[in-house]
């Protein structure tokens, strides 16, 4: 594989771009399906913000505050509804949607392609998984789906946020080869957070 050290910025910004301009960038994956161990199967769709419903809008706002809200709340931080919301509302927010037989939403990603700090990255800002669907694999599948979006798009790295008190959060990412990322805010500056990426390039 070709040493990504070696490309130029403005080459690095074409694969984002050309990313971002796809509708669904994920169109040449096989990955609309997932078959859980309980027999149970999912499918997955793909929606930029512009493609979403409100309705969509709303439960990922909402499964979001179930999941995480209590550890913001915990933190100097807090949880600030109408920050998250704004988040999940913006205009280049992508989101991949895990649906169940009946057709309800379960579980979701809302992410980005950009460039981080010279490289170009996917960056997950969410990966939310209803309670009832959890321990099925699906949230290592939604992720997964998402890392090999990146590599069909040529990015560098997956890229996403994890809260220090979300202990289960952070062993669900490291057990997926996630491990914090050079830029991550260091112990001194007391952050509630830390950034963790995976390498596409190997």
């Amino acid at each position: 594989m070709r040493n990504q050290d070696e490309l130029s910025q403005g080459a690095k910004q074409r694969f984002v771009e050309t990313a971002a301009r796809a509708k669904n960038p994920l169109e040449s994956l096989s990955y609309q399906n997932y078959k859980a161990p309980s027999g149970q199967e999912f499918k997955l769709i793909c929606r930029a913000k512009s493609d979403a419903d409100s309705k969509l809008l709303k439960w990922a706002f909402k499964l979001a505050e179930t999941n995480v809200g209590p550890y913001y709340k915990q933190l100097k931080m807090g949880w600030q509804p109408k920050i998250k919301a704004a988040e999940l509302n913006k205009n280049w927010a992508r989101y991949l949607v895990a649906q169940n037989e009946q057709k309800e939403n379960v579980a979701y990603a809302m992410f980005r392609f950009d460039m981080d700090h010279g490289d170009c990255v996917l960056y997950c800002y969410e990966m939310q998984v209803a309670a009832e669907y959890r321990r099925q694999g699906l949230g290592k599948f939604i992720m997964n789906t998402l890392e090999d979006c990146a590599r069909l798009w040529h990015l560098e790295k997956v890229m996403l946020t994890v809260l220090n008190n979300n202990d289960a959060s952070i062993c669900f990412f490291k057990q997926l080869g996630y491990d914090k990322d050079e830029i991550s805010p260091d112990v001194l500056e007391q952050a509630d957070y830390q950034i963790f990426s995976k390498s596409m390039l190997s």
